[in-house]
């Protein structure tokens, strides 16, 4: 169900990072109605999430990721499945076990390694559980899991036969697997189907769990919509590429252009699209992937949108750097191609326009409807002296007003850093000053009456979508992700309490009313 039209709100919180008691160390599906919950009390409508594909392995970042289509089974509610209930649930398990599991909920971050080193045993033992009782005797329960895998063969077979062969190659590369493989000789893959057969039929299974928590989690939701997000592209050891290798530069890499940031570029290490290929093939992949992420999300977030337009690539040969397609008139013509076909598979989608972006973009943008983002610390009049903020009452209808992004540092962080003169000219931007009440206080220290009055002022802004990262809410310093960096802070952030507790903080509840008042007073939600 794509979104109404009107004026939106909702916080933007990864799927990670809400965790309820009964999960096993990191947010699940099974606990988005709990979040959901609080968010209608708070007359939010949107829940925005970070993207939830299978990551590639060893990796945390949810943009990196093995498959386009397939969610990640580190998110699934092992609790709630019925195979892993049959079987006697967690009693069922033995002590070392129990004991992962109980570490993995006691942690103050979350543990990616330790939660699939609990996860992965339960689910191969549900899983053994499901065959012996439904799928040997062809149960209602096996028929409805053969119907969905007919129904999501377009997507499933590729990716669990590359699942299958990667955990039976010890998970090397698949551009480091025998030749056939590697090279998807029919007679190899046929080979390989039936060699592995029962892990192709764990890795379906697996999805078709995940995909059945997903669905009715959604409809648990209503009336909050679930918001997704689609990466700007896939791990090179990801099933898509494997599967479609012709589509892809193997031979370079996908980036960003010089810029404020970066002396030399970006080179993000993933390989690039063959954009006439894709054109030829009237873009299959795409509209396959925007097909599922449709099934998934109400509506999402199109991820490094000025790379659909022109991207840039690192050959890996050293030699310098390109934009592909070449001209402008190109470039206009895939990017409004690629955010068509996006947009007819279903789900209202907005922009990640952030960076470096042509004019002519921002205008295609525009004249498409397609909403980019209004991030208040960027929105200024810079070629102005002093560079005023732009007042958000202004913002266009067709944006989105956010107060940050999960690759920035929260609004309270970002406040401690700013001069005197930086935090006068925030004081300064129209509609903050007059419900700041007392300015001496608010210039000295980020306040709780600043936190609301710029929480306040992008409620009351032109934009019909509002997504707040919850750190700003509550004004948190906690970062999700600090781009260019490697360690344990990154990816790994969870809110203070679980989830189906929301009801029972007191600070949560007092940030929920005032969620509400505002959507109410600026007709949101």
């Amino acid at each position: 169900m794509s979104l109404a039209a009107g004026r939106h709100a909702g916080l933007l919180i990864p799927l990670f990072s809400m965790p309820s008691r009964a999960s096993w160390g990191i947010g699940e599906i099974g606990d988005i109605p709990f979040i959901a919950s609080w968010l209608r009390g708070a007359r939010q409508d949107l829940l925005q999430l970070l993207p939830i594909n299978e990551m590639a392995i060893g990796q945390r970042s949810p943009y990196s990721a093995m498959t386009a289509m397939a969610i990640d089974p580190i998110f699934i509610s092992v609790h709630e499945v019925a195979d892993f209930q049959q079987l006697g649930g967690e009693s069922a398990m033995d002590r070392d076990w129990q004991q992962r599991l109980a570490d993995a909920r006691r942690s103050p971050a979350i543990d990616h390694a330790l939660v699939r080193s609990v996860k992965e045993p339960a689910l191969r033992a549900a899983f053994d559980e499901f065959v012996r009782r439904h799928r040997e005797p062809a149960t209602t329960r096996a028929r409805a899991f053969d119907a969905w895998s007919r129904e999501q063969s377009w997507w499933l077979d590729d990716y669990a036969l590359f699942r299958a062969l990667h955990a039976h190659q010890q998970d090397r590369a698949w551009s480091e697997w025998p030749a056939p493989l590697r090279d998807r000789d029919p007679d190899a893959l046929a080979g390989a189907r039936r060699e592995l057969a029962r892990e192709i039929l764990y890795r379906a299974w697996l999805q078709w769990i995940a995909d059945t928590q997903w669905h009715d989690a959604k409809a648990q939701a209503r009336p909050v919509s679930l918001m997704g997000d689609l990466a700007f592209m896939v791990d090179g050891d990801s099933a898509d590429v494997w599967a479609q290798a012709a589509s892809f530069m193997l031979d370079a890499s996908v980036g960003a252009p010089p810029d404020a940031f970066s002396e030399t570029g970006q080179n993000w290490g993933v390989p690039a699209y063959r954009w006439g290929l894709l054109a030829e093939r009237d873009f299959a992949w795409l509209r396959e992937r925007a097909r599922r992420t449709a099934s998934l999300f109400d509506g999402y977030r199109v991820d490094h949108v000025v790379g659909f337009y022109r991207t840039y690539v690192f050959p890996d040969d050293g030699s310098p750097a390109f934009f592909t397609p070449a001209g402008e008139a190109a470039q206009l013509e895939l990017g409004e191609t690629v955010l068509a076909i996006f947009g007819q598979a279903g789900s209202r989608i907005t922009a990640e326009d952030l960076g470096t972006v042509p004019d002519f973009v921002r205008r295609s943008l525009a004249r498409l409807g397609v909403p980019g983002y209004k991030v208040f610390r960027w929105e200024r009049h810079w070629e102005t002296k002093g560079q005023p903020y732009r007042d958000p009452s202004a913002y266009p209808a067709v944006s989105v007003a956010t107060s940050g992004t999960h690759d920035n540092e929260p609004t309270a962080a970002w406040w401690d850093s700013l001069d005197a003169d930086e935090r006068a000219a925030v004081l300064a931007t129209p509609g903050v000053a007059e419900r700041v009440g007392v300015l001496d206080e608010a210039a000295d220290a980020f306040s709780p009456a600043l936190r609301d009055a710029m929480i306040e002022v992008l409620f009351a802004s032109g934009s019909d979508f509002l997504l707040l990262p919850v750190q700003d809410v509550f004004g948190w310093r906690d970062r999700i992700n600090i781009p260019a960096s490697r360690g344990d802070h990154n990816w790994t952030w969870r809110l203070p309490w679980p989830v189906d507790t929301l009801a029972l903080q007191s600070e949560a509840v007092d940030r929920a009313i005032a969620l509400r008042a505002w959507s109410e007073q600026y007709r949101r939600g």
